[in-house]
């Protein structure tokens, strides 16, 4: 099968890590990909911004900028018909993005089986936390998206519903969460071994990947610290992975308390290297959540067997059983998050356990690439084989 793949995103984090693992999985199964995408991000090292198009957005009046998202769909419509034309593929797959409906066009002009693959509700995420000037034009276009596809695969049951209160007929409507490549974690050394890379032999380690966004509340991590220093308990260490605009209020935070020395913060760590650092958590921290996300670190730390700390939202609760498979904690509750560290803290019997249940989730649901892109094939192969309408 030749499959057309279309997205336009710019910034290398995790969607790009989304979308390099599906392409990947796609082509491991034997299937033709042909990508089309904005070029400057084959350029673009990990943790890179968008460029150009994030200074943009920051200086130009929101109402510019967003007639400006849209005609971009135009020039993608116009790349998007030119590789259609060029390799005729068999069908398309697009991460849907807002004011781009670049794939429905070429869907409508051609009769191209579609899928919309759906990470967030983005007009409704723009205009709370970015604001929207075309609100009602923003949703305009997703609608125009979701309804043009044959299949609209979001990422959680929440998400789900959200796609079908637009007008999307729960039939085609297809759950598909994020996962993880097994093999590329496979080589990832024992916790105590990772430990000892880290310097931090004989710590009980908490963990955090991620760009790092006030509202993960890191600072709460280090109060924990603090506040445990004197308690006859492990010796704890909290290890952070990434960078963002918490990362050095978190710093401050910890120099204030006096635990400088018993935090680190990696800065950005290169994928081929990240299951490394990640082995070495004891505890795997998900502070926080928008209720509609699939976060790729829940994967990561499932798939090193890591005792995880979540909150106790619906959409965790799709991947995670609170005393099984993780430990929950009450967002509305100040003291529970704490609570919940503090729990695994003291229980090494529960953290091994809820460790190896997260692991062995992986392979049970088969939270993998390689699962999504067969799913993804056999929608495609239904559609083709019925016809796409």
């Amino acid at each position: 099968m030749k499959i057309l793949y279309h997205h336009r995103t710019r910034s290398k984090d995790g969607q790009t890590v989304h979308i390099d693992e599906m392409i990947s999985a796609l082509r491991r199964l034997g299937h033709e990909v042909v990508v089309v995408a904005p070029a400057a991000m084959e350029h673009e090292d990990f943790g890179a911004e968008a460029g150009l198009v994030a200074r943009l957005k920051r200086i130009l009046p929101m109402a510019v900028y967003e007639l400006m998202e849209f005609a971009y769909a135009f020039g993608a419509y116009l790349r998007l018909r030119r590789a259609y034309l060029q390799h005729r593929p068999d069908c398309l797959y697009e991460r849907y993005n807002l004011f781009f409906p670049a794939g429905a066009w070429l869907k409508r002009r051609y009769g191209l089986p579609m899928l919309s693959e759906v990470n967030a509700p983005l007009a409704q995420e723009r205009a709370r936390f970015d604001g929207l000037f075309f609100r009602r034009f923003a949703e305009w276009s997703e609608r125009v998206v979701w309804r043009s596809a044959d299949y609209v695969l979001p990422v959680t049951g929440v998400l789900a519903r959200y796609v079908q209160d637009r007008g999307v007929p729960q039939s085609r409507i297809r759950v598909i969460p994020n996962g993880i490549d097994p093999a590329s974690f496979a080589a990832a050394p024992s916790r105590d071994a990772a430990k000892a890379l880290l310097g931090l032999d004989g710590k009980l380690v908490l963990g955090f990947t991620g760009f790092m966004r006030p509202w993960h509340g890191l600072e709460r991590v280090v109060d924990y610290l603090a506040d445990s220093a004197d308690n006859d308990g492990p010796d704890l260490h909290f290890v952070a992975v990434g960078d963002g605009p918490a990362r050095a209020t978190a710093a401050v935070h910890a120099a204030e308390r006096g635990v400088s020395d018993r935090v680190t913060f990696t800065g950005l760590v290169g994928r081929d290297a990240i299951a490394g650092v990640v082995a070495a958590f004891d505890i795997a921290l998900q502070p926080d959540v928008v209720p509609y996300a699939s976060p790729l670190k829940l994967f990561e730390y499932m798939v090193l067997g890591c005792a995880i700390v979540a909150p106790d939202t619906t959409n965790i609760r799709e991947v995670l059983t609170d005393g099984d498979s993780g430990v929950l904690f009450d967002t509305g509750d100040a003291q529970a998050f704490r609570a919940a560290i503090d729990r695994l803290c003291r229980d090494e019997t529960l953290r091994r356990h809820v460790g190896a249940r997260a692991r062995a989730l992986i392979d049970e649901r088969q939270y993998t690439w390689d699962s999504n892109a067969r799913r993804v094939v056999e929608l495609f192969r239904g559609l083709l084989d019925a016809g796409s309408p």
